[in-house]
């Protein structure tokens, strides 16, 4: 399968490749773990000034590399921007602090000298999604590459051209041959790379299914992974919060990246004191949304990454509505070229509908009223998912009550969920397992060595 970058707002192809065949994948394997043993050598300070580096070239190159990811994936030339700035403030923490999180951890025993030592596992593949092509890969690199591993990078395949790029930094900042590469290749061909017993562990950002069907594989031949999937995070609106701002953050939570996001805010959970006053702010405010081109200053909403994101994002919404969820506004395809869909909002959503069951990927939340936080809680954990969560209150007690009782990997209050190098990032239940980021993050893809030196008698 070819394998082609097109850009989703004018449908025009940009590039396109054929797949590496197995002979250059074995060949990649093989140097990965070639420069594994030369990599892991290096001086903690060395690998630092490298990735700081990176994240010169990064700024340096900023406006190349967001239309790259614009013209790739859709999200606004804005929303690229950041994301490339977002990767260097992840490089630079990482080459900050690696070698604090990696520090020996003494451990008192009485039969003398023990510590936790924190070592490279080897070369680690890398299957990473489409949305925030340039961030999810640099947030896995940065501390991985710290820690002495190498890293190869099976990226989507709609976004090629950003992975090359990426390899492309990596190389040109110093990063010795082999440490860091992109394998283009077709989805089919991952299991044949998880099983080469040259890759010590594997991380996935992607769906459920694709999380089930790596981690399967590496189950099979006893490997560590990190999932990160889906999520339906849900959005709470306490009577206490200031409605104006939440309307704000609910807008921005549920539309950025024209809501192709996994820690998205997808469902909002509102008290019915407020209902009524919340919906209206945020139908208007999603009508006022503008939807065009990316490359636009301005634009709020770009188009969705292909063709069938759009239309899996609006069967979901038409088999809603065919169960009775009623239409607040929007939530319809756009005609005319480029893979657009309006905004919109659902309410009234039935427990057998896609929109209160399945994740929506694109630029649609939908409303429930409750009567208290106890019923926001139970619906808000209503989910199979366990990604983040969002609650906006000025009370304690309501605080209390969902940072203790949201199920889910975070619980942020009074603002949007978002990634940050500084605080761990990942889900539970099928949202995945595993952390990335923070000092949590660079340990995932680490020998935790245990380590006693018995005294000796004098």
């Amino acid at each position: 399968m070819t394998l082609k970058s097109v850009n989703p707002a004018t449908e025009e192809v940009l590039a396109a490749f054929e797949p590496y065949n197995d002979a250059h994948i074995a060949a990649a394997v093989e140097l990965s773990e070639k420069a594994f043993y030369s990599h892991r050598q290096t001086e903690m300070k060395e690998r630092a000034e490298k990735l700081r580096t990176v994240a010169s070239l990064l700024e340096a190159e900023l406006e190349r590399h967001a239309l790259t990811i614009t013209r790739e994936m859709g999200k606004t030339l804005a929303s690229a921007r950041a994301e490339v700035s977002k990767c260097a403030w992840g490089c630079r923490f990482y080459a900050d602090n690696a070698a604090g999180f990696l520090e020996d951890q003494h451990i008192k025993i009485d039969e003398g000298d023990a510590f936790v030592r924190y070592l490279p596992l080897g070369p680690l593949l890398a299957v990473m999604p489409w949305n925030f092509p340039f961030w999810q890969v640099f947030r896995f690199a940065a501390p991985a590459l710290m820690a002495g591993n190498t890293v190869l990078l099976k990226h989507a395949s709609n976004v090629p051209l950003c992975a090359l790029a990426i390899e492309d930094i990596f190389r040109r900042a110093g990063f010795g041959e082999g440490v860091f590469q992109t394998l283009l290749i077709g989805v089919e061909q991952v299991g044949r790379v998880i099983a080469d017993p040259r890759i010590r562990a594997v991380t996935l950002t992607g769906s459920e299914a694709a999380g089930a069907s790596v981690a399967s594989i590496a189950g099979k031949y006893i490997k560590k992974t990190v999932l990160e999937l889906g999520g339906s995070d849900p959005f709470i609106v306490m009577p206490s919060a200031d409605l104006d701002k939440a309307v704000e953050a609910a807008v921005k939570g549920r539309v950025q990246n024209a809501g192709q996001s996994c820690i998205a805010a997808k469902r909002f959970i509102v008290h019915r004191d407020v209902y009524d006053v919340f919906r209206k702010k945020l139908k208007v405010a999603f009508e006022n949304l503008k939807v065009g081109n990316p490359e636009e200053e301005g634009t709020d909403v770009g188009p969705l990454s292909s063709a069938k994101a759009r239309d899996d994002m609006d069967a979901l919404v038409q088999g809603s509505l065919a169960k009775g969820a009623e239409r607040i506004c929007g939530a319809e395809k756009m005609k005319g070229t480029g893979f657009f869909y309006r905004p919109g909002l659902l309410e009234n959503i039935p427990k057998d509908s896609p929109a209160y069951t399945e994740e929506l990927f694109g630029p649609v939340g939908v409303l429930f009223s409750v009567e208290d936080i106890e019923s926001a809680v139970m619906l808000a954990n209503d989910t199979r998912f366990g990604l983040g969560s969002s609650i906006f209150t000025r009370d304690a007690e309501d605080i209390d009550r969902a940072v203790n009782g949201l199920e889910a990997g975070a619980t942020f209050v009074n603002a949007i969920v978002a990634s940050d190098p500084r605080l761990p990032f990942g889900g539970i239940k099928a949202s995945g397992y595993g952390r990335e980021l923070a000092e949590e993050g660079i340990r995932e893809f680490t020998n935790i060595k245990t380590v006693m030196i018995k005294k000796l008698a004098e």
